[in-house]
């Protein structure tokens, strides 16, 4: 967009508080976002960059055209934000990852022997809802806790009360089996009470209730209904001593504790939920577009998209940042639960503790979920096949080689290739290189002779023997079916000279930008945007850091090997065992320095044109 367009536009936008769409050359959406003065807070974006974070400066540098929607109040404007975000996912918000799909439970009050369900839709029919869960697995280990404790229907059939005998789930105690009228409907509004209340953290109370039925069933002799009773009380006392372990009472007052953890471009949301001193349950997301994006921002976007559609809504929300806006946040937050609600970061004393339980296993969770990633076959194969049909590969890129260059000023310059096959890294088969014919800072040709040595020992060799046999020694003469570099176009275009060079056209290349993961190959004039949530871009940034961190690492080695010389170990021919005896005659280097070369000579091993060498270098 030109500055004379922008000048234009910029002037028909109000003073109104609202929603603007930034949108690239193609009518995308690039990122949503709200304001109380929708014209100053457009203005900001086509400013000054100084300011900027680089994830915004990445995104102005792409946007073509502009929109915005007028709203009453800024509290409007939050939650129309909210909308459009589940609606678009624009790549430069941050967001919960496939929203839209997270599960609920549900209960249905308006039938007489209500049903407890999943469900993805919340409707307000006057139904309870509890969630969102992370996941279905999630959801249904709930279900089944539920379904053990306070034996509710799962069946579809409309109940009267006369059928003439139960089905399993009766024998096996997890339905009262109404349908023949074994539990009435006191009976099992009774124990949709107690899901209820266990679902909303209320465990003491649910402990009161059934201690209270069971002496009733124990003064009326009703000995088999008081067993069931026991072993109901039994089980919620487990679980609430499970639950008081882990969170220890470090906080009496009902509380959701929220702590992220940020990765590359996802970040992982740990959530606990306590109620009355127990912790009742837990859940994790991932948020999408986190890149380059501060940790209080990513708690304010969680907070909004997270209790937009949350069924309980605590009184305190303890979390790591202050979230942006906290105070509108805060008031909007009140409206929806009817009561107020208080966001805060404590610092010390037992909610700091609980914080930080959460925060370790925000931690944890984001290490286990690459560690699973990295070890789940079928994803990583999976994610490699998409990367196939992303990059137009002719076929499955079975081994795939990435490159990069390592140096400190010009100096001591190495280059890395490692190796994935079926997208698993094989660490026998990485190889690296110390840049020899490069003289300071020339990334490309660096490259350029690293790619050369590489393949100028490609051999003509079968691929499938080699990678069957896992040879360490064959790993120079396997092809590749995709070559990986670790940089921009200039970088590509350095490999593929000389790959055209050495004949070997046919390799497919490709290389990763990192500044904002783009990825660029000769085939194509625009970089080719793989969606930020794909495995297959997760794949080509493992690889693309996995060949920058053996490169440090190679390169760490030279420059600790550089200090520990010193300027003898450069002459020629003198070798440790001289070195050594240079040292107990002289003392030190300084010393052989100030000696004489006959001095320097007459040392056993030495000879006079050893000596003339060592005076001339030092």
């Amino acid at each position: 967009m030109s500055i004379a367009n922008i000048e234009q536009r910029l002037h028909a936008v109000p003073d109104s508080p609202g929603i603007y769409i930034m949108k690239d050359a193609q009518d995308n959406v690039l990122y949503v976002g709200k304001a109380n003065v929708l014209k100053n807070r457009v203005r900001s974006y086509f400013q000054s960059s100084i300011n900027h974070q680089p994830k915004t400066i990445r995104m102005v540098a792409r946007i073509e055209d502009f929109e915005f929607v007028v709203t009453n109040t800024e509290a409007e404007a939050l939650i129309l934000e909210n909308t459009f975000i589940k609606k678009h996912k624009p790549p430069y918000n941050v967001r919960l990852k496939d929203d839209k799909t997270y599960p609920y439970l549900k209960i249905d009050l308006h039938e007489d022997f209500p049903r407890v369900y999943l469900t993805r839709r919340i409707i307000d029919d006057g139904s309870r809802y509890f969630g969102p869960f992370a996941t279905v697995g999630t959801l249904r280990k709930t279900m089944d806790l539920i379904k053990k404790l306070f034996p509710y229907r799962s069946c579809t059939k409309n109940i009267t009360g006369r059928d003439a005998k139960p089905c399993l789930e009766y024998h096996i105690n997890r339905c009262v089996a109404p349908c023949t009228g074994y539990a009435s409907k006191t009976d099992y509004d009774e124990v949709i009470k107690q899901v209820i209340l266990f679902l909303e953290g209320k465990t003491d109370t649910v402990e009161r209730n059934l201690k209270a039925q069971l002496e009733t069933a124990s003064t009326d002799l009703n000995f088999e209904r008081a067993a069931v009773l026991r072993d109901q009380l039994q089980a919620i006392q487990k679980v609430s001593e499970e639950q008081d372990l882990k969170v220890a009472s470090l906080v009496s007052e009902d509380s959701d504790v929220i702590a992220v953890e940020i990765g590359d471009s996802e970040a992982w949301v740990e959530i606990f939920f306590v109620r009355t001193g127990k912790l009742v349950g837990r859940d994790n997301f991932f948020m999408q577009g986190t890149k380059d994006t501060d940790r209080n921002f990513v708690i304010t976007q969680f907070i909004k998209q997270f209790y937009e559609t949350a069924s309980v809504i605590p009184p305190t929300i303890l979390v790591e940042a202050e979230p942006l806006e906290k105070g509108l946040i805060e008031s909007w937050l009140s409206e929806k639960r009817g009561k107020k609600v208080a966001i805060s970061v404590p610092m010390r004393g037992h909610k700091r503790k609980i914080l930080e339980v959460a925060s370790n296993n925000a931690q944890q969770g984001l290490t286990q979920h690459k560690v699973k990633w990295v070890t789940d076959s079928d994803a990583v194969y999976k994610a490699a096949e998409d990367l196939q049909e992303y990059l137009g590969l002719p076929e499955f890129p079975g081994r795939i080689e990435c490159y990069d260059v390592s140096h400190i000023q010009g100096t001591n310059t190495v280059g890395s290739m490692v190796v994935f096959e079926s997208g698993i890294a094989r660490p026998k088969k990485y190889r690296r290189f110390k840049i020899k014919t490069v003289e300071g800072v020339d990334d490309y040709e660096s490259m350029r002779e690293m790619v050369s040595r590489r393949f100028s020992r490609l051999g003509p060799i079968n691929t499938e023997e080699i990678v069957a046999s896992g040879n360490r020694s064959n790993s120079w003469e396997e092809r590749p079916q995709l070559v990986l570099i670790d940089g921009g176009k200039g970088q590509l275009s350095a490999v593929q000279e000389v790959m055209l060079h050495l004949g070997l056209q046919d390799i497919p290349l490709a290389s990763l930008a990192k500044e904002n993961e783009w990825v660029f190959t000769p085939d194509s004039q625009e970089p080719i945007i793989l969606p930020r949530d794909s495995e297959s871009l997760f794949l080509l940034q493992r690889l693309r850091d996995e060949a920058h961190r053996f490169a440090i690492t190679y390169h760490r080695n030279i420059r600790s090997k550089s200090a520990l010389k010193s300027p003898i170990d450069m002459v020629t021919g003198v070798g440790p065992k001289r070195k050594r005896m240079l040292i107990r005659q002289f003392g030190s280097v300084q010393g052989i320095k100030n000696a004489e070369i006959d001095d320097i000579a007459a040392v056993p091993g030495m000879t006079r044109t050893l000596a003339i060498r060592i005076k001339e270098v030092l």
